[in-house]
């Protein structure tokens, strides 16, 4: 991956040759074509997780990804190659907005996305977020067609003319394309990395149990041997400074009542470990019910036709710690199609449930939260596996005062493919916007700590049953990312909304003159 990025910086030359040589409709099928490939072609490994649904989102972000392309093409067609580059920026970057806040919300390729093998190149993502990315890359795309359409046109004609705009698009350029990494690499750490690292007494201990997903985990009988697995690892690490240890996602499978949990039979080894090691806490996933008695709280509810009672069922994150009640945060960005569905598609919850997905769906906290406890040096965002691709999202655990990111994912559903490299790489890009150390726990790999500036300190690899323990440092600082969120895609949705208008103006003007004129 990390070896083909730079090739996004002119990647969509092809296309935007070809948007000058075909009519709208033939276009839009290439651009669709495009689309389709791209999807398929990076996130096929969805596919081992489920079939239908895959076929289903290749399809449907193929679809939406194609109509910035669309649009471009019409404005280009009726206001002129400029305007119409200037609302590939703006529909394109709108439409990754709109993508990232909506119900059917799949992100994962961003643009911006792209350079979360190489940090380094991004560190002004503490400004921009994932957005300036996706910005810099469409106007250098964009550079690099008009240079090549430059030179063509100097090549035929031979004038000092064209000779001279195609030096000052070079220029530009070359300009468009170093900037930003001299930008990057002047932003220094204001402490040195290995003094923070050194003066850190406090660790935290991540896990990596290793349990299939598929032929392990839920299975019933193997609870017991699971769970005990994980406190025998978590043991072999702990020390007297360790304050907190970070459990994956759904690492407790037995679905509970959040009331119930301490007292629940299968659980009571997690007490009693809690209850050996009063210093510390832990952070884990587990599956939890909430009842509402006889209402209908939520979309999602479902209904207990034994009692006549209604309840969700949830994704959650727990905090545990001696002598204090559990915190709970349930998992608020769920995976459509999977974890849930629209609120103008339950009515197609039976199909999506053949499909692998859910019926009901989850139910869902509306925001982040914090977890903290009294005396530990550590606010933790308890990020749960989908949501760590979210910048805004992860950025409003921070403002919350999160001063570390945990993410408790579970990417074995995926296999042994590039999916839960691309997964990981995207939490680095977020330590970037945020200026925070992540404590990534993943059941089957790759679990790691991230330092603040997108980097690699320790991971571990793939279906290897491993912990690690590490000195990570809590941070305080609040980035423009954090304070202001994205303002990009704001400005270019604006950009979009004003062209969008003039279009239509000029569909009415066309409709007014020509019937005056048949009048």
């Amino acid at each position: 991956m990390s070896n083909l990025t730079q090739f996004i910086f002119y990647a969509w030359v092809p296309l935007l040759l070809m948007a000058e040589m075909q009519n709208r409709y033939r276009f839009f099928l290439y651009a669709l074509l495009s689309m389709f490939i791209w999807n398929v072609s990076t996130t096929w490994w969805v596919w081992n997780a489920s079939p239908g649904g895959s076929i289903g989102a290749f399809i449907l972000n193929s679809f939406f990804m194609t109509l910035p392309w669309w649009g471009f093409h019409i404005i280009k067609n009726n206001f002129g190659r400029r305007l119409g580059l200037l609302s590939l920026v703006a529909f394109w970057m709108s439409f990754e907005y709109i993508h990232l806040h909506w119900q059917l919300s799949w992100p994962w390729l961003t643009l911006g996305n792209a350079f979360a093998t190489n940090p380094g190149w991004v560190q002004w993502y503490e400004v921009t977020g994932t957005s300036g990315g996706t910005l810099w890359i469409v106007l250098l795309n964009i550079s690099f067609f008009e240079l090549y359409r430059s030179y063509a046109i100097h090549k035929q004609q031979r004038t000092k003319q064209t000779r001279l705009k195609a030096i000052a698009l070079a220029a530009l350029s070359l300009g468009l394309l170093i900037i930003p990494f001299v930008i990057s690499f002047s932003i220094k750490p204001t402490i040195n990395d290995s003094i923070r690292y050194a003066a850190t007494t406090s660790n935290i201990v991540i896990v990596q149990p290793n349990v299939d997903p598929y032929n392990e985990k839920f299975v019933a009988g193997n609870t017991d041997a699971i769970i005990q697995r994980m406190i025998d690892q978590s043991e072999g690490q702990i020390d007297d400074n360790t304050r907190l240890v970070v459990w994956p996602e759904t690492a407790l499978p037995v679905p509970v009542w959040q009331n119930q949990v301490l007292q629940n039979l299968y659980y009571k080894p997690v007490v009693d470990f809690i209850a050996r090691h009063r210093n510390l806490v832990l952070i884990t996933g587990i599956e939890t019910y909430k009842n509402y008695g006889t209402n209908k709280a939520t979309i999602t509810a479902r209904k207990n036709e034994n009692e006549a009672t209604w309840y969700d069922g949830f994704n959650a994150a727990v905090l545990m710690q001696f002598g204090q009640p559990p915190i709970f945060y349930n998992k608020s960005k769920l995976v459509p199609g999977v974890e849930s569905l629209p609120d103008f598609l339950f009515w197609l919850g039976p199909v999506f449930e053949k499909f692998g997905g859910t019926a009901g769906g989850y139910g869902k906290d509306t925001a982040a939260a914090v977890f903290s406890a009294h005396g530990n040096p550590y606010k933790a965002a308890p990020i749960i596996c989908y949501e760590s691709i979210y910048g805004e999202y992860i950025a409003s655990y921070v403002a919350k005062g999160a001063n570390l990111l945990t993410i408790i994912t579970n990417d074995g559903w995926w296999g042994n493919t590039p999916g839960y490299k691309q997964h990981l790489n995207y939490a680095r890009l977020h330590a970037v916007e945020t200026r925070r150390w992540i404590a990534r726990s993943a059941n089957t790999g790759i679990s790691a700590v991230i330092d603040d500036r997108g980097n690699l300190w320790e991971t571990r690899g793939w279906n290897e049953r491993a912990a690690i323990k590490f000195n990570i440092p809590p941070t305080n600082t609040i980035t423009f990312f954090v304070a202001r969120g994205d303002v990009l895609s704001p400005v270019a949705m604006g950009v979009a909304g004003l062209l969008i208008l003039l279009n239509l103006w000029l569909i009415i003007k066309k409709r007014f003159l020509k019937k005056r004129h048949t009048l």
